[in-house]
């Protein structure tokens, strides 16, 4: 049985999307619960069929969906599951999104552009859910379009106590890849003692994604070891060029930290190929076995998730468990 059962006999149940479900299986092995089977499978003209094997009724449910290739597909198969709780009689639905889907679409950029951040968030309320848990928002302001509870978590922690311990002792500085990060970057140079702040300034043409152009580095990083830290490594352009301006402006290395690892292609090609010396990454999203790298060490959200689920269970503060940061 996939559940946890509180005094109040409240119940815990698990369920996990088809995108990803080893980080799923990973999360519920740190609650002690597995995912409640499930039956879902894609009928021959692409309609996607969902149903549990067990009773829901009354449940705490909380559904793990990690939205990598193909996003549309797994959007679809959230709702459906979401649908399938609320029809069971769940008494609340949590959606755990460790990677929020469109949200670099937060906002119109240019006239008859859509805001597809907030139409993910209305679908998933039209569907049934109470509450999102998500990791890294790509931007915080997303928390605002879902008409509920959003517990917002951050993968710093994870990430910076992992490079604290491997880089200890070398000179360091802490590089956003564009001024409209530096805040997050602030807060990574105070969780590192207060090292040195930089960034690169850069240019982007609206009209083509995933286009760049590094120009120059604001603030001095020369002799240092520069950590170029972003929430999202999508075809790596950015910083694959980054990482060249900053060599050129006297980096003596250059590490990347990111949350989610998305790696489209030429990702892995530009890293393979870079003088960046490692990219750390978490586990929000899977990473193919033909696209990992030995200088891509991925580390694993699944006990944070695992926590930040115990205290919605619990009706506990997410936000303390995670020294005040979370939404």
């Amino acid at each position: 049985m996939g559940s946890i059962v509180a005094e109040n006999r409240k119940t815990l149940m698990l369920f996990s999307g088809r995108a990803y479900p080893a980080l799923a299986e990973e999360i519920g092995s740190e609650l002690g619960i597995k995912p409640t089977p499930t039956d879902a499978y894609d009928f021959a003209n692409g309609e996607t069929f969902v149903r549990y094997q067990e009773s829901v009724r009354g449940s705490d449910a909380f559904v793990v969906q990690s939205m990598t290739t193909p996003i549309n597909q797994w959007v679809m198969e959230t709702l459906i599951m979401v649908d399938a709780l609320k029809r069971g009689s769940a008494k609340r639905v949590t959606v755990v999104l460790p990677f929020y889907p469109y949200g670099r679409q937060d906002k119109k950029h240019r006239g008859r552009e859509p805001i597809s951040a907030r139409l993910v968030a209305d679908l998933l309320k039209t569907a049934g859910a109470d509450r999102i848990l998500t990791v890294d928002l790509h931007a915080s302001q997303i928390q605002g379009f879902f008409d509920g509870p959003v517990d917002h978590l951050y993968a710093m922690d994870t990430l910076a106590d992992y490079l604290l311990e491997k880089y200890a002792g070398k000179p360091l500085a802490v590089v956003s890849p564009d001024a409209g990060r530096v805040k997050v970057a602030e807060r990574w140079a105070n969780k590192f003692g207060g090292v040195p702040l930089a960034f690169v300034h850069k240019t982007r043409d609206p009209m083509k994604p995933n286009q760049v152009v590094a120009n120059r580095v604001v603030g001095d990083i020369e002799g240092r070891v520069c950590l170029i830290i972003d929430d999202m490594i999508d075809s790596g352009g950015t910083i694959c060029k980054a990482a060249d301006v900053l060599f050129d402006s006297g980096a003596t290395d250059v590490v990347v930290a990111a949350t989610h690892a998305i790696l489209s292609d030429p990702a892995t090609e530009r890293f393979k190929n870079s003088r960046i010396s490692e990219v750390v990454v978490t586990n929000t999203l899977p990473i193919p076995a033909e696209k990992q790298l030995d200088k891509i060490t991925v580390l694993s959200i699944a006990p944070m998730v695992a926590r930040a689920m115990r205290e919605v269970f619990d009706d506990g503060s997410v936000t303390t468990l995670f020294g005040g940061l979370s939404g």
